[in-house]
């Protein structure tokens, strides 16, 4: 993976304070490692729980020699110091407009065309689902997958959101919980090769997608994930942003 000597610095740093702060917080229960593509730029798309999630996955990639890359909104790089250390350590802005948008892509194309790997949440925001399954999602991580033939990697994670619930205000630490991730094999989506990048091939690859998320998160829980998956436009539920009604108050 190319990297600026600045990111590596920064990384470095948040890696001495972050790490061991989890660490403490959490025991880990993590498998799949291999199963990282380490010649290629990739897509990492995880499941979405708690705030706390881009903590649980940025420690799990760092520990594997992956520098961990968002798609941020880009509202956050116009934030004196935040915006310059968030360009220095490569996280992609993400913009609501057609151009920006298009701009996004770009920055994302050029951090998987270095060897980088991207993070993308399918689903967007937290899940709305009351069992906290993966939900329908957004097609931006099969948009790019699609354009850039780049691998997607599923990521499934559990336990983080007994420290901070979904919408919690404060972290519940003790007892100690535990930490499980695993990595699957990447998201085959050859069969959408050739095709036009219709809503309905980008519909069917993001199920793909997801479908390989809740695989992997079923074997984590030991529990069988509902027949179908949980709709918010369906529901009386915000599709985006904050919606403690999803999880009870969240004061939990």
């Amino acid at each position: 993976m190319t990297e600026t000597a600045a990111s590596r610095v920064i990384f470095s740093i948040l890696g001495v304070v972050v790490r061991p702060t989890l660490n403490l917080m959490m025991r880990k229960e993590w498998q799949g490692a291999e199963r990282l593509p380490r010649n290629s730029g990739f897509i990492v798309c995880p499941n979405h729980v708690t705030e706390i999630d881009p903590l649980i996955v940025s420690h799990y990639l760092f520990n594997q020699g992956v520098m961990p890359r968002f798609l941020a909104k880009a509202s956050l790089f116009r934030v004196p110091v935040m915006g310059s250390l968030l360009r220095t350590i490569g996280q992609v802005p993400v913009e609501r407009t057609t151009a920006g948008a298009n701009k996004s892509l770009e920055a994302a194309r050029a951090a998987l065309a270095s060897g980088g790997g991207i993070i993308i949440y399918p689903e967007g925001t937290l899940t709305r689902d009351p069992e906290m399954w993966p939900m329908k999602g957004h097609t931006g991580a099969a948009r790019l997958a699609l354009q850039t033939k780049a691998p997607v990697v599923p990521m499934a994670h559990w336990g983080a959101h007994e420290v901070f619930p979904p919408y919690a205000k404060r972290l519940h630490l003790f007892p100690r919980k535990t930490s499980k991730v695993t990595v699957g094999e990447p998201v085959d989506l050859s069969e959408f090769d050739g095709l036009p990048i219709t809503r309905a091939t980008l519909d069917a690859a993001t199920n793909k997608i997801l479908d390989a998320i809740t695989v992997l998160l079923a074997e984590l829980r030991q529990e069988k994930p509902p027949a179908q998956r949980w709709d918010a436009s369906a529901q009386p539920q915000k599709r985006t942003g904050r919606d403690p009604r999803a999880h009870g108050e969240g004061t939990a």
